[in-house]
């Protein structure tokens, strides 16, 4: 490293000499990084930061306890890995969410901010490697074919737990819902077609047990990523690696994240092979298509409010036009919607970039990363927007629920049961043919009293499984 005095310093490597920012915390790699891949203009997810700052500090304990640094130049290098686990240094990790090598740039671009940090806190001159080397020190025993797909992993167990809190607070919303609205009799469609009758309650009930599965399903494919190949290097055999340092290196990094982190027994798979991601992946694409169907739901049966179903009320979050005075709209649900093709969309692009890595190697994996840490928190987000703004403050609109139940002629399915399938049919046709409600045909024709058909459409006899 040579000093300037025009606010950068000079860094060498294989290809020669480079201007670095004097006060950066990355280095010439980094550098190089920043000029050849400006292609999203966003950083590396944060997450994946704040994941390679745990795998470094487990890296580093598992060398340490093998060779030793001097204490005070590994406390130094354990505090920068702290810092950037705790994202106290996502300003200087630069490097473009999408580049070439595998990840080889954010490797080395956390590599280089871990031992420059390292070098400030002991008081060093930033650039002075002679002290703490970024590849040497940092990245000793370690490739970015093992310390990328690891990080990844622990960055995606971490927020897929976030996301089974916003699932469950989803679920709890929905269930809210399907208590409050028990007694409101509704007509069931199918095929947009008046159906059957139900209730509101038992509706929001479906749409609860449907992300209930969401849940189960974003827990259980936790069970993937715990499974790492840190310690197998290069393409998965260990190469340069000492043998202990490969077996004690796993128990660290469950000791720094406090997952049940186990080391791959085929390492050369867990290198070369990402299906796992497409799995994970899989299952946040399950729970897109409930929020995509679901949300579409809630703004038909809210749709109105005078010429639609309008069946229900849902919160008004803000004005809904420039020009057309008074009007409301469903943003929520539409948001919401629009976050779950985005996560189809980029499970897709998760999909190909696997299927597209070469023999021992991903060199998508950048790709993926991302891809599939900006679903999780697209997920999240929609989960909570969902629940906060929209299904919890959900209201039954009772007096048009009461008025489509007696005015449909698909309620007479509930009379078969003390008319007949033929008194029933011809009920039906007269109310249809007279433009009456089936329970003025009924009850003018004597075949029922009030009472009867009161509680032919209760709620208690509208969900009751199957006839009594």
């Amino acid at each position: 490293m040579e000093a300037s005095d025009s606010g950068w310093r000079i860094e060498q490597d294989l290809l020669g000499a480079l201007a670095v920012p004097a006060d950066a915390l990355y280095g010439i790699h980094t550098q190089r990084a920043r000029e050849n891949f400006p292609l999203t203009g966003r950083p590396v997810n944060r997450h994946l930061v704040h994941a390679y700052g745990l795998v470094k500090s487990a890296c580093l304990m598992a060398n340490h306890e093998l060779d030793g640094w001097e204490m005070d130049r590994y406390t130094a290098m354990q505090a920068a890995c702290q810092e950037l686990a705790e994202g106290r240094l996502d300003g200087h990790v630069v490097v473009d969410a999408l580049q070439g090598g595998a990840g080889t740039s954010t490797n080395m671009n956390v590599n280089e901010v871990i031992a420059n940090r390292a070098l400030q806190r002991l008081g060093h001159p930033l650039g002075d490697y002679r002290r703490i080397h970024p590849i040497e020190d940092v990245n000793r025993h370690q490739s970015t074919n093992d310390t990328f797909p690891t990080a990844l992993r622990v960055a995606a167990i971490g927020q897929l737990r976030s996301l089974e809190r916003a699932v469950i607070r989803l679920i709890d919303a929905f269930q809210g819902r399907e208590r409050h609205f028990a007694d409101v009799v509704k007509i069931g469609r199918t095929q947009l077609q008046d159906a059957v009758p139900t209730t509101l309650g038992r509706s929001m009930g479906a749409y609860a047990e449907a992300f209930a599965r969401d849940r189960w399903r974003i827990y259980k494919c936790e069970e993937r990523l715990r499974i790492v190949n840190l310690g197998g290097t290069a393409i998965g055999t260990g190469i340069g690696a000492p043998r202990q340092y490969i077996f004690r290196v796993v128990d660290f990094l469950q000791q720094v994240t406090g997952f049940g982190m186990a080391r791959a027994e085929n390492l050369l798979d867990a290198t070369q092979n990402a299906d796992v991601f497409v799995e994970v992946s899989g299952m946040i694409r399950a729970l897109a298509a409930n929020l995509l169907k679901i949300s579409n739901d809630l703004r038909l049966l809210a749709s109105g409010p005078h010429t639609g179903l309008a069946e229900i009320r849902l919160p008004a979050r803000q004005p809904g036009s420039s020009i057309m005075p008074g009007k409301v709209n469903p943003v929520i649900p539409e948001a919401v919607g629009q976050a779950a093709v985005a996560i189809t969309a980029q499970d897709q692009a998760i999909t190909q970039a696997a299927a597209l890595g070469v023999l021992e190697l991903n060199q998508f994996l950048p790709l993926i990363a991302d891809q599939l840490l900006e679903s999780l928190t697209l997920a999240q987000n929609a989960c909570r927007v969902f629940s906060d703004f929209c299904v919890s403050g959900m209201e039954a609109n009772r007096e048009r629920c009461r008025q489509t139940v007696e005015t449909s002629t698909a309620i007479v399915t509930a009379l078969v049961g003390c008319l007949g399938y033929e008194r029933a049919e011809s009920l039906a046709q007269t109310a249809t043919r007279e433009g009456k409600s089936l329970k003025q045909v009924a009850l003018e024709a004597g075949w029922l009293t009030e009472e009867q058909f009161a509680h032919a459409i209760s709620p208690e006899a509208v969900t009751r499984l199957g006839s009594s």
